[in-house]
């Protein structure tokens, strides 16, 4: 099950997961774009693996990063708790 976490300013939705048989929490972040198209990229924390990364420019993955690392101990918080 993913829990909803964060809508951005750019309207980029960030969700996770509980945590996982393996301690792991999947974070899932997607961003529809004017093609109706959707970018998405996979974190699986607590080790900041990237992975399944589509759409998102450099500059976005950095911002990613960034927001994913500062908020993490909330995630994995939640997860934990079964979401917020």
């Amino acid at each position: 099950m993913m829990y909803p976490f964060m809508t951005l300013d750019d309207a980029t939705e960030i969700v996770h997961s509980e945590t996982q048989s393996d301690g792991r929490v999947k974070v899932y972040i997607e961003k529809a774009d004017e093609k109706v198209e959707f970018h998405h990229a996979v974190c699986y924390l607590p080790k900041y693996e990237w992975q399944d990364v589509y759409g998102f420019s450099s500059e976005e993955m950095m911002r990613y990063q960034d927001i994913v690392e500062s908020t993490a101990h909330l995630i994995i918080r939640f997860a934990e708790e079964g979401g917020v």
